[in-house]
C-alpha cells in the first residue's frame, strides 16, 4: 500500500523553492566602506589613529611572515638624545606614537606615547617600499636585469603609461603618467588604487582587479611622453608595484618568497603584517605592518647592507653604495639647499638612506655611522599630511643617525 504523504522529490523542490523566495540580509563592510572625503572609515581623521594600528586586521587581504631567527636586541640608553629639542618637540606632539634609534644590536633610545605599546603593529605605509631596493639590487647583480631596458621588455602587457619608461626611471620616480598621488585630492589615483589591495572595497563588489590587471591599465597622458623633464619626482606608488611585477617575472620567484628572505635576514621578531591583492600578491607599494623594535631591525639591515642574521644576505652592497651616489630627482626641500632625493626606490640626504610613510612615518639609516631612527606617528589632518611636521620629522631623524 503506497503512502498518501508527499513523496522526497517534490518535498526538496518546495524547499529549493522557499530558499530562494529567502534574501539572506547583509551589510558592506563598516570598516571597509567608503564613508567620506573618498575614504573608508580607517582612514577618516578621528578614527584613523585606530585605524593605522589595526591595518593588519582591517586588510581584506594579507600576508603574515615570521622568521625563525630572531635579531637580539639590548638596551644601552643615551640620555643625551631625549635632550635634543627636535626630538623633544616632535615627542610632544598629539600625533607621536613611538621613536627608536639603534645601532649594532644596540637601542639607544626608546620611546612610547601613553596609548601604544612596545608590541604594538602599526602601518609603516610607504617604507614597504625600500624592499624593492634589495630585490632589485640582487637582480642587477646577478645581471638579470638591465635597469636601462624599458618596462614593456619584461612586461610585454603593460599599459601607456608604462610601456617605453626606463625600468631606471620607474624605480626613481621620475616619469610622468596619469596615474596620479597627491593627498589632498581625494580623487586622486593612490586612492582609486585601494580596492586591489583590499584597504577598501570596490563599488561593484564583482569587481576584483589583480594588482597585475589594474597596473596594465595605466595609461599615459594624451600627447605627453613619459619623460619627466622637471628637477622634481612625481611620486606615484604604482612605480613600485610595476617594479615588482618585473621582479617576479624576471626571476621566476614569487614577491612573497622575496619578501620572506628579507624578513628571515632582518630577523623580526613580531613578523611582517602585508597587504597582497585578492590574489596573494604583496601590495610593495605601501601598508606593510611592524612592531617598533622591529621597525628598527628593517633599519638595521640596511645599516649592514643587507648582511642578516645566520649570516643570510638580501640586497646588493653596490647597489646600495649606488642608490647614494647616483642620485634621482628631488623630493623636497629640508631646508635651504638641503634636499631628500629619491633613489632607487629609497629617499635620500647625504649619507642618510630611508623613505617616508603616507600619514607620519619615517625610516632613516646611515651607512657611515650605522645608527637607524625609525618613527611611527598617525597625523590626523583631513589629508593625514603636513609639510611643516614632515620636515621636523625627517630633519629630525637624519640628525639623529648623522650625529
Amino acid at each position: 500500500m503506497q503512502s498518501r504523504g508527499v513523496s522526497p522529490e517534490i518535498r526538496t523542490k518546495k524547499i529549493f523553492k522557499i530558499l530562494k523566495i529567502i534574501k539572506l540580509a547583509s551589510v558592506k563592510n563598516p570598516e571597509l566602506k567608503t564613508i567620506r572625503d573618498n575614504k573608508a572609515l580607517w582612514n577618516l581623521p578621528k578614527t584613523r589613529r585606530f585605524g593605522y594600528r589595526n591595518l593588519h586586521k582591517i586588510n581584506r587581504y594579507s600576508l603574515y611572515l615570521r622568521s625563525d631567527l630572531v635579531l637580539k636586541l639590548q638596551s644601552k640608553p643615551n640620555n643625551k638624545i631625549s635632550k635634543i629639542p627636535l626630538v623633544k618637540k616632535m615627542i610632544k606632539n598629539k600625533s607621536f606614537c613611538s621613536i627608536i634609534v639603534g645601532k649594532g644590536q644596540n637601542i639607544l633610545f626608546e620611546k612610547y606615547a601613553k596609548d601604544f605599546k612596545k608590541n604594538q603593529p602599526q602601518t609603516i605605509m610607504s617604507i614597504t617600499k625600500m624592499f624593492v631596493n634589495l630585490f632589485v639590487g640582487e637582480l642587477v647583480k646577478n645581471k638579470s636585469i638591465d635597469l636601462n631596458k624599458k618596462v614593456s621588455h619584461y612586461l610585454p602587457k603593460i599599459g601607456s603609461g608604462y610601456a617605453n619608461a626606463k625600468i631606471q626611471d620607474v624605480l626613481n620616480m621620475n616619469i610622468i603618467n596619469s596615474y596620479t598621488e597627491d593627498y589632498t585630492k581625494a580623487y586622486s589615483s593612490s586612492f582609486l588604487h585601494e580596492p586591489v589591495g583590499g584597504w577598501r572595497l570596490p563599488k561593484n563588489l564583482k569587481n576584483n582587479l589583480s594588482q597585475e590587471e589594474y597596473l596594465n591599465t595605466i595609461k599615459k597622458i594624451k600627447n605627453k611622453s613619459l619623460i619627466n623633464k622637471s628637477a622634481y619626482a612625481f611620486y606615484k606608488s604604482a612605480n613600485t608595484d610595476v617594479v615588482g611585477l618585473i621582479v617576479e617575472k624576471v626571476s621566476g620567484r614569487t614577491l612573497r618568497d622575496w619578501i620572506l628572505s628579507a624578513v628571515e635576514a632582518a630577523g623580526f621578531e613580531e613578523g611582517l603584517y602585508i597587504a597582497s591583492d585578492r590574489y596573494g600578491m604583496p601590495w610593495m607599494s605601501g601598508g606593510g605592518c611592524l612592531i617598533a623594535r622591529d621597525f628598527l631591525r628593517m633599519g638595521l639591515l640596511f645599516a649592514r647592507k643587507g648582511t642578516g642574521v645566520g649570516n643570510r644576505k638580501v640586497g646588493s652592497p653596490s647597489f646600495l653604495d649606488k642608490t647614494i651616489k647616483n642620485l634621482g630627482p628631488k623630493y623636497m626641500e629640508l631646508s635651504k639647499n638641503k634636499y631628500l632625493y629619491y633613489s632607487n626606490s629609497t629617499m635620500v640626504s647625504g649619507n642618510m638612506i630611508g623613505h617616508s610613510g603616507y600619514g607620519g612615518q619615517f625610516l632613516a639609516t646611515n651607512f657611515k655611522t650605522g645608527k637607524v631612527a625609525a618613527f611611527f606617528s598617525v597625523l590626523e589632518t583631513k589629508s593625514a599630511t603636513k609639510e611643516s611636521y614632515k620636515v621636523d620629522m625627517i630633519n629630525m631623524l637624519i640628525n639623529l643617525v648623522n650625529n
